[in-house]
């Protein structure tokens, strides 16, 4: 998709309005700002933005109890070395 300019204009209390078509594209409520310094960036804000990630990662790397497990073994032969 291609990127889309505004010029938008900040009232007195600090806000601006997102146009219509944006919205209706997002189809979210709330938005997360970022200040990067030289630039602001929003990004649309789900709802549950915990159980939205939920599988997003399914069999990638290793599984949360090989990984722990490695951990600890990591852990352990560092320890044995002191």
């Amino acid at each position: 998709m291609a990127a889309t300019g505004h010029v938008m204009t900040i009232s007195r209390n600090g806000q601006v309005s997102i146009p219509a078509a944006t919205r209706s594209r997002w189809r979210a409520r709330r938005v997360v700002v970022v200040d990067l310094g030289d630039r602001v960036v929003m990004r649309p804000l789900v709802e549950d933005p915990v159980g939205d990630l939920e599988g997003k990662y399914r069999g990638r790397g290793p599984r949360t109890d090989r990984a722990r497990q490695q951990a600890r073994t990591a852990d352990a032969a560092r320890e044995r070395r002191r």
